[in-house]
């Protein structure tokens, strides 16, 4: 647990670093401050199936984007994921809409969103809770373009 406090202290402090968006990172902001994640996409469907199952560890600064071609309903799943993952559904303008705190790994129920998203961004279990990510929390990623409520700065 005191590997997670720095990992999230440290993050926190390196989220105002990174003002240029970069496909291998997501910036996140809030009333609670700034984070940045290093993640992997999943952008097409065999990415989104696979996800993180079968992963043992995810570092505390690590998680997966899954984007979509447009806003649509969309369904998650614990299958043969062995981690609890929180689950961030977010709308075209890259802004939480919903947060699923500790999905609970191997479980099959369905975690579904109340509406149309562009993508979920996936991070460790109890994460959201600890760094007081909540709705309305902005991404930063060029995944969310023109209507991005936190657009990527120009080069």
């Amino acid at each position: 647990m005191k590997n997670l406090g720095w990992a999230v202290f440290l993050s926190v402090l390196a989220g105002p670093l990174f003002a240029e968006c970069s496909d291998s990172r997501v910036n996140l902001r809030g009333d609670w401050g700034t984070a940045s994640f290093s993640i992997e996409i999943a952008d097409d469907d065999a990415e989104r199936s696979l996800g993180l199952m079968h992963r043992e560890h995810m570092p505390s600064s690590h998680g997966m984007l899954f984007v979509y071609d447009r806003a649509q309903p969309v369904s998650f799943w614990m299958r043969n994921t062995l981690i609890p993952l929180d689950l961030l559904y977010v709308d075209a303008t890259g802004t939480v809409q919903e947060v699923h705190e500790n999905a609970r790994p191997l479980d099959e129920t369905p975690i579904r969103s109340t509406g149309p998203r562009l993508a979920v961004l996936e991070i460790n279990g109890g994460l959201s809770h600890a760094m007081g990510i909540t709705v309305g929390t902005q991404l930063q990623h060029s995944a969310f373009g023109a209507e991005a409520a936190w657009p990527c700065s120009a080069k």
